[in-house]
């Protein structure tokens, strides 16, 4: 979900898939732009050209919809890192590609990543479990590739997987929030680089 919204006309009928897709859109809009708790549902509603009953029809609340929103931009995380690592053999590629989601997913549409990464909501359990299995799942992806390929234990295979992660996540969100003044391909080259420097040090095993 990387499109951008505007006001629809009121009336205009949508299949309730399409409606509550596009209601989420507005939502992100709105939610990234005054975050979480300034937030009312009526600029959501007004965002999104419906009134608040439509708005209501598809969320009972104001948590739910963020919930729902969160859910959808961390399970498009997940994808983005699993489709990366699962097109590939070679390992210094993986490498590159996982770096390269984590760029590009904080560089989508509606700064979608603050949502996960940077919200105001993050101490609230149900928020912080989304974003935290999100995570989890991206490690296990990353770990399940080292394990095999590298023949480490499942404790070391985990921790240069949380490396390479945190490494993504937090060279991404820098990237962005610099101006972007380096390109983002040489960006993603260079942390990619680093990373791999350090994972090409263990030996790829074979069966």
């Amino acid at each position: 979900m990387t499109e951008t919204t505007a006001p629809v006309q009121r009336g205009a009928r949508l299949s309730r898939s399409a409606r509550r897709a596009q209601l989420l859109v507005a939502a992100r809009d709105v939610f990234a732009a005054q975050g979480y708790h300034a937030a009312a549902m009526d600029d959501i509603a007004e965002k999104a050209g419906v009134s608040k009953p439509v708005l209501y029809q598809h969320f009972p609340g104001k948590l739910e919809l963020y919930q729902a929103l969160l859910t959808t931009y961390a399970d498009e995380l997940v994808g983005r890192v699993q489709t990366a690592i699962s097109r590939t053999d070679d390992n210094r590629e993986r490498v590159n590609a996982a770096v390269a989601a984590y760029f590009d997913f904080v560089a989508g549409e509606g700064h979608a990543y603050r949502l996960v990464f940077e919200s105001d909501l993050r101490s609230e359990p149900e928020a912080a479990a989304v974003v935290d299995g999100a995570l989890t799942k991206c490690i296990d992806a990353v770990a399940e590739v080292v394990t095999k390929d590298a023949g480490l234990d499942a404790a070391r295979a985990r921790l240069l997987a949380v490396g390479l992660v945190g490494l993504s996540q937090v060279a991404a969100q820098y990237w962005l929030d610099s101006d972007q003044s380096v390109p983002r391909d040489e960006a993603v080259g260079l942390m990619s680089a680093l990373a791999w420097r350090g994972l090409a040090g263990f030996p790829l095993i074979h069966d």
